[in-house]
């Protein structure tokens, strides 16, 4: 991961076989402590996400906002990986609450 504007990244999951899955694309802004924007390029129609960060009296409220070519590309993307954001981020709020094991 080389994460600044202009930067790229790739991350490859395992599941315990010899196939991974490959998650990559661009940084299109970095602003640190504020604000991350990247693309999705892993299939044809990928998504470009942006995260924000903004403190509110000692507290990050971290802002996630996706944004899909088409109608088509959402709906499977809420079938597929999407469908796991909750449980990813409640283990982020659980990782930066020093709650996490």
């Amino acid at each position: 991961m080389d994460v600044r504007t202009g930067g790229t990244y790739r991350l490859e999951f395992g599941a315990g076989g010899s196939e991974t899955m490959a998650f990559y694309g661009k940084y299109l802004e970095v602003v640190a402590n504020e604000r991350i924007v990247w693309t999705n390029d892993e299939g044809e129609e990928g998504a470009v996400t942006t995260v924000t960060f903004e403190d509110q009296g000692g507290k990050t409220v971290l802002t996630f906002h996706e944004v899909y070519p088409s109608q088509e590309t959402l709906e499977e993307a809420l079938q597929g990986s999407a469908a796991a954001l909750p449980e990813q981020l409640e283990q982020l709020d659980e990782l930066f609450s020093g709650r996490g094991g």
